[in-house]
């Protein structure tokens, strides 16, 4: 043992290498300690919480991005807020949020925006030449460790972060929806024209603050493709006339932009009613309906073959107008324009497809000479002795019914078949404190509008039936809704509200009038905005990313 112990000593004092490994090896394992503190730390650097751009990205496909877990962030009853049943749904390459309240039918996302500061360029520039860069500011600095130096080297605090069209256009749609949400608070907004308020909307403030949104950022790009009659046309004269109204006076509005880069919407300017009238063959009975969608399907994969905004979103993005009985059904020629695609229907039948948290319902409205010209205004409750009035013919489920219990029963409830051909429709609206607007083939009717425009309190008698704009309006502040099942009793129900009540409503029913208007050019709050405000509104709805 004593000799193995002088062995070793010899060979430690006569070995030089062994000096130097002697320093080398304490310098290693310090070395090494501290390359693991720094990747634990540069770790750090990428999850923490601190940047908030970081858990609110809505962009998979950005640097560093994480999903939110909207679901999560909105059931809870902090800080007062009303409690929202958020669901997703994917719909192609985007997604779908469908935000509910009790108070507000909006259904508007409510997620931060985020907190970002945009650097645009005054041209226009093409995504594929150049991205547009985002500042993202941080109040400190994170120190990484060096491996050759003895003190660590920090960080710039401002990360520069690049996004593209896309991706920015998205960051502002964000804010709309914070902003919206903020307004439901009750902060007024001042409004030259026109301050929503009172119980005909079921949130003023913040339709309010939606529509000045729309008035600031919407931007809709229409194709130029098509040609008439089927295209960028429509009627203006009959129950169909909303969508050549729309159509011509979305064409020449401030809304529109010749830029499909600054677009958040996308329309598809086709008339169902054009198609109906020009390439439906009545003699043909087989397959009546394969002209028809065929030109829409032919018209889609066109733009789909020249653009590439239908496949980046599966028609998500995308918008068409429909007030023919028809529109739902020709909107099945393309899946994606029947699953995704915004449809603006006057037919908003739930029972044949229409999602109210997707597409939009519109109002049919009758223009004989295409104006409102006499149309407008009625005489006051004092002086309109009939209880209830409809006239019209048995077409569909309802009217027989609704005839066979009150036709020439009773004289203060005139239903009728036909009117003599003495006696004024309008007349009679006029003099009637309701006017009932059942569905007849379909659910949509021009009736509810015609009793608006006379002062009538309209009674709606429909199934299935999604009235327009009912996701800002409150149509039971200033119409009766009754079921099939109680036409029976419909005396009986009318009777039971009471003056003071009727007054109430009728007078509603003139403050709503003006969204129901048809007017040349269109003014703020019409019909024209509130159609295009309701396809805002299913717009804010729908988040692109992962493009």
């Amino acid at each position: 043992m004593e000799g193995c112990k002088k062995k070793m000593r010899s060979w430690w004092m006569t070995s030089p290498s062994t000096i130097l490994l002697g320093f080398m090896v304490p310098l290693i394992v310090v070395s090494g300690l501290v390359a693991l503190v720094g990747l634990s730390s540069s770790n750090w650097l990428l999850n923490s919480n601190y940047y908030p751009w970081m858990k609110s990205s809505i962009f998979s496909s950005a640097p560093f991005s994480a999903n939110l877990n909207l679901s999560a962030a909105m059931s809870s009853p902090k800080d007062g807020r009303v409690k929202l049943d958020l669901r997703r749904r994917v719909v192609g390459s985007g997604e779908r949020e469908e935000a509910r309240s009790d108070d507000y039918g909006l259904n508007l996302s409510t997620a931060p925006p985020l907190a970002i500061e945009a650097r645009e360029s005054t041209q226009e520039e093409s995504v594929e030449n150049k991205e547009k860069i985002f500042i993202i500011p941080t109040n400190r600095s994170h120190h990484l460790p060096s491996f050759n130096e003895t003190h660590a080297l920090p960080l710039s605090s401002r990360i520069k972060r690049k996004f593209n069209n896309l991706e920015i256009l998205e960051a502002k749609l964000q804010r709309v929806r914070a902003a919206i949400r903020d307004a439901k608070k009750g902060n007024q907004m001042h409004d030259p024209d026109y301050i929503p308020t009172g119980p005909i909307y079921r949130n003023p403030n913040a339709f309010h603050r939606s529509y000045l949104e729309m008035e600031k950022q919407l931007k809709v790009f229409v194709y130029e493709e098509g040609e008439h009659p089927i295209f960028h046309n429509g009627p203006c004269g009959s129950i169909y006339s909303v969508e050549g109204y729309f159509i011509h006076n979305l064409e020449i509005s401030n809304f529109r932009t010749r830029n499909s880069e600054n677009a958040q919407i996308y329309f598809l300017p086709f008339s169902v009613t054009s198609i109906v009238h020009f390439i439906y063959d009545k003699n043909v009975i087989k397959h009546r309906w394969r002209p028809m969608k065929q030109t829409v399907k032919d018209y889609v994969e066109l733009l789909a073959g020249k653009y590439r905004y239908w496949n980046q979103s599966l028609g998500a993005d995308h918008f068409m107008l429909s007030c023919h009985d028809w529109g739902p059904e020709i909107s099945k020629s393309v899946p994606e324009l029947f699953k995704n695609s915004i449809r603006a229907l006057c037919n908003a039948n739930t029972s044949e497809g229409f999602e109210p948290s997707k597409d939009v319902s519109i109002p049919e409205i009758n223009l004989p000479g295409g104006r409102m010209n006499g149309l407008i205004g009625g005489p006051s409750p004092s002086r309109r002795p009939f209880l209830v009035f409809f006239a019209g013919g048995l077409h569909g489920p309802i009217r027989p019914i609704l005839l066979e219990h009150w036709e020439n029963k009773e004289d203060d409830v005139q239903i009728h078949k036909y009117l003599p051909k003495d006696v004024s429709y309008s007349a009679m609206m006029r003099k009637s404190k309701y006017c009932i607007c059942p569905s007849g083939y379909e659910v949509a009717s021009p009736r509810m509008v015609e009793a608006l425009y006379t002062g009538c309190v309209p009674v709606l008698i429909k199934d299935h039936y999604v009235p327009p704009f009912s996701d800002v309006l409150n149509w039971k502040s200033f119409a009766v809704v009754i079921p099939k099942e109680e036409i029976p009793n419909l005396k009986k129900i009318l009777t039971a509200i009471s003056t003071r009540q009727y007054i109430r409503m009728q007078r509603r029913g003139k403050l709503v009038r003006r969204h129901f208007e048809v007017n040349f050019p269109p003014k703020r709050y019409d019909v024209f905005h509130m159609i295009l405000h309701s396809v805002w509104l299913r717009r804010l709805n729908i988040r692109l990313h992962g493009l």
